[in-house]
């Protein structure tokens, strides 16, 4: 149990370094079965969008950031807005290899301006931070007698992705991953559902109603019981050890095509790692 929260305390307290201006815009797919399925969607995507990609790898990663925002604009709903693919692009360097595609909104109003700072920021802190714990590991490794010919096998996957889980004429609900994949897997999404018509962020109260804690507490902690195998054990860690204790409005959480409501909840929060993000239908 310790060591589990360990993980989660040194993956936090990893420093991000100011250097932001120099974020590297590329990559490459993650090799493992996490992202396999991402893999054909990603494809098929930098295809539609080769020549834009295919400038920005010409020009390498030193460029000016807004040089890599390719002119992808996808549309997704008829009319009133849409989701806009803002940069989309796959390219290696020093070892690290990069699979990158960000959202963005487009819709009258305040609402698109603020939701889409918001996303860069997190990527560019994202990005950022990829190199400063390569450029760490790199250090360690040859400071604990590493070779160059051992170095040169070693890489780091490094993900940027959407995924756009329900749409109405007047609603969106879709999720960012931001991910590592080196000698640690780290995984991180943020979730938005936005209300265009009404330009806000919907919240748990507005899909639930009133009772949305209870609603939603009782129904996380039903599953959470049901998960406890034949013989005790369960992923999830008890509530006085840092366990799930209730949900409040910082909660993330998206809503199904069908209406669903799905609570969502950082690895290592409350659960093992090995539980990966715990998600929790509310029915």
């Amino acid at each position: 149990m310790n060591e589990f929260k360990q993980a989660k305390k040194d993956y936090e307290a990893t420093p991000i370094p100011p250097e932001l201006a120099a974020r590297v815009q590329a990559g490459i797919e993650q090799g493992n079965a996490h992202y396999a399925a991402r893999k054909s969607r990603t494809s098929l995507r930098w295809a539609a969008s080769a020549a834009a990609c295919f400038a920005i790898l010409l020009v390498g990663l030193n460029v000016s950031p807004p040089l890599a925002h390719a002119a992808a604009n996808v549309p997704v709903l008829g009319g009133f807005f849409r989701m806009l693919t803002t940069a989309s692009y796959q390219a290696s360097e020093d070892g690290i290899h990069y699979d990158v595609t960000v959202p963005g909104v487009e819709v009258e109003g305040d609402l698109a301006g603020r939701v889409n700072t918001a996303i860069q920021e997190k990527v560019d802190l994202h990005l950022a931070k990829a190199q400063q714990d390569w450029a760490d590991y790199k250090d360690a490794f040859f400071a604990t007698g590493g070779t160059e010919e051992e170095w040169g096998s070693r890489e780091m996957n490094v993900i940027v992705d959407y995924e756009i889980k329900r749409q109405t004429e007047t609603q969106v609900s879709f999720v960012v991953t931001l991910a590592e994949g080196w000698v640690a897997s780290m995984e991180e999404r943020y979730y938005y559902n936005l209300d265009l018509a009404g330009e806000r962020e919907l919240t748990l109260r507005d899909i639930l109603g009133d009772e949305w804690v209870t609603l939603c507490n009782e129904s996380i902690q039903a599953q959470i019981d049901a998960s406890v195998d034949e013989a005790g054990f369960s992923y999830f860690f008890p509530a006085e050890e840092g366990g799930f204790t209730t949900v409040d409005e910082t909660t993330g959480f998206y809503i199904r095509e069908d209406g669903t409501v799905v609570v969502a909840f950082p690895r290592y929060s409350i659960a093992a790692g090995a539980a990966g993000i715990p998600e929790f239908p509310i029915a």
